[in-house]
């Protein structure tokens, strides 16, 4: 269990996930074409190295039977269909951009209303890069813990004085890590939402709480006014963050859809001509000890689960975001911060 006083507790996601480095490389980091390809070859070779170790052989079960047309004949009903799921998928993300005038009067004036408590947050105009945009809030906030850190440096409480110097130190640190991460960072990659899930900013908020009423007889009036000023600062953040975040969903489901519509041509194409032309006597001979109509009927199968893979890479980095920042609020949901 974690001490809630624990106030220099991990920031980074990296450090709250308690996973490794490699399985959060593959499902945040990594290019997602990269991960479709993997993906892709490793079916290959399962295939290959699966089907040459069968007994009967596999160019005897081809010979046997339509198994190839069957085979192909499934995938290519298969990609029509997933094409059609990704497309009714993309028509959802597009169906929040539709509405009647007043709906979008209402987004309008509700975004126009975050941004002008921005503007008065950083006391500056609020700026169009989201990276930017998020940058300046996370500076704010480390401005005013810094303002708190000074003015209870003079209480005469050196348990409080202790305990908001390392909270300070932590908001600091963890917002100046951050802020480099998304100096000029570009919305439509990866790097903004990244960088935006490493400041903890809900386990911020639950510490000014706990210290305003930890040690409620001891803060003076404007302390108590600088605590909310830093809560505020991290309130903004949340909501600023999700904004960001469900853009980036909304972008990225938009590419997976292209993406899909992009690779589900040739691989219908690649089924087809499996079905019309090939079958066992179609590429004699072996490579390596391998069957060439083994391995041209498992670069195919690979071919034909391009846009199936390309949905599986796209969708578990979605999941894995949506999955990290289901609560807006100060809870905990991972048990590794418990």
């Amino acid at each position: 269990m974690t001490d809630e006083s624990d106030i220099g507790t991990a920031n980074t996601m990296r450090e709250r996930a308690d996973e490794s480095r490699i399985k959060l490389w593959l499902l945040l980091r990594a290019n997602r074409l990269l991960v479709s390809s993997v993906l892709t070859s490793a079916v290959f070779v399962a295939f290959v190295i699966g089907v040459a170790v069968l007994d009967p052989p596999f160019s005897r079960q081809i010979e046997s039977g339509d198994m190839i047309d069957t085979m192909f004949s499934t995938m290519i009903t298969v990609i029509v269909t997933g094409t059609t799921l990704v497309v009714t998928i993309g028509q959802l993300v597009l169906t929040q951009e539709n509405g009647p005038l007043g709906d979008q009067r209402e987004r309008m004036a509700s975004s126009m209303d975050f941004r002008d408590f921005t503007e008065e947050l950083i006391g500056a105009p609020s700026p169009a890069d989201p990276s930017e945009f998020l940058r300046q809030i996370i500076g704010a906030t480390a401005q005013r813990a810094t303002v708190l850190r000074e003015s209870i440096g003079k209480n005469s409480d050196e348990d409080l004085r202790e305990e908001v110097e390392e909270f300070a130190e932590s908001v600091t640190g963890n917002a100046d890590t951050v802020r480099d991460q998304l100096e000029g960072a570009q919305f439509g990659s990866f790097d903004v939402v990244f960088a935006a899930l490493n400041f903890n900013y809900s386990w911020k908020i639950f510490q000014v709480e706990r210290l305003a009423d930890e040690y409620e007889e001891s803060l003076t009036e404007e302390e108590h006014g600088l605590l909310d000023d830093l809560k505020t600062s991290l309130s903004l953040f949340g909501p600023a963050r999700e904004h960001i975040k469900t853009l980036y969903f909304q972008w990225e489901l938009i590419n997976l859809s292209q993406m899909i519509l992009y690779a589900a041509v040739p691989a219908v194409t690649v089924a087809g001509i499996m079905v019309a032309i090939v079958d066992a006597g179609t590429f004699p001979g072996s490579t390596l000890g391998f069957d060439h109509i083994i391995l041209v009927v498992g670069g195919a199968f690979a071919v034909t689960l391009v846009p199936f893979m390309l949905f599986v890479s796209y969708v578990l980095r979605i999941l894995t975001i949506a999955k990290r920042t289901l609560a807006i609020e100060p809870l905990l949901l991972r048990g590794s911060q418990r």
